[in-house]
């Protein structure tokens, strides 16, 4: 990895943490409730991203191993809403997010719901995190990383999944890329952090390389919200 690119890395961590910790929570943490103090854009985002989850959700409810008290590490949690539907159904979650903000609303709203499982929020760097679990799961995390580091990410994170890797990300086709392009021209203070979208192709075999297949992918699409999720198995 180059110094610059080792530098752009560093810049967008940094970023994505104070943006987090800060103007963004507000933002993020009323989308990702049931708020009615959002815009229709930010609610085509909260229903495609709920979609994504609960595609998730259904892709491991139908092994049951949530239900089992299977090991799981929700990377990237932000405000817990897959990792408390886990623990809700009997999985022991480790969930992790680079901003102390949205950890800790996380955690406060696990604290008053009732939960078969556990779940216990941190923050952390994805590229931190140590151990082992049955399942990790990376949702709508990978938009800030970019492209040149998402290899390493995606590396890391199979690194500490025994069985199964699930990974939701905005897939790079040149339609998006034209989207993301011309609303890069909008005049106004940036809404957010930079956004990196990824090729299909390229996060499978990142996958593959790590020893992982693919065994079931689906799209999520709405109006202003795209991601693909792929759940990968080790081989």
């Amino acid at each position: 990895t180059s110094p610059l690119a080792t530098r752009m890395v560093v810049d967008d961590k940094t970023e994505v943490r104070e943006y987090f910790n800060n103007e963004g929570f507000n933002r993020w943490n009323k989308i990702y409730s049931e708020s009615d103090e959002v815009n229709v854009v930010q609610k085509f985002i909260r229903s495609g991203h709920q979609e994504t989850v609960d595609k998730c959700l259904r892709w491991i409810d139908e092994d049951g191993s949530a239900a089992r008290g299977d090991s799981f590490c929700d990377a990237g949690c932000g405000v817990g809403t897959l990792a408390i539907p886990l623990a809700q159904r009997g999985a022991n979650v480790r969930a992790s997010d680079i901003s102390e903000s949205m950890a800790m609303e996380g955690k406060q709203r696990a604290g008053s719901m009732e939960l078969k499982g556990a779940v216990t929020f941190e923050t952390a760097d994805l590229e931190t995190l140590e151990g082992s679990y049955d399942t990790t799961t990376c949702i709508d995390v990978l938009i800030h990383y970019p492209r040149e580091k998402m290899d390493d990410m995606v590396g890391h994170l199979c690194s500490i999944s025994d069985k199964r890797f699930i990974i939701s990300f905005a897939p790079y086709t040149p339609l998006l890329a034209a989207l993301k392009f011309i609303g890069s021209l909008a005049p106004g203070p940036s809404k957010a952090t930079r956004a990196y979208l990824h090729a299909e192709a390229d996060v499978i075999a990142a996958l593959n390389k790590r020893g992982f297949t693919v065994k079931r992918n689906d799209l999520t699409s709405t109006n202003f919200y795209y991601s693909r999720i792929i759940e990968a198995v080790k081989a």
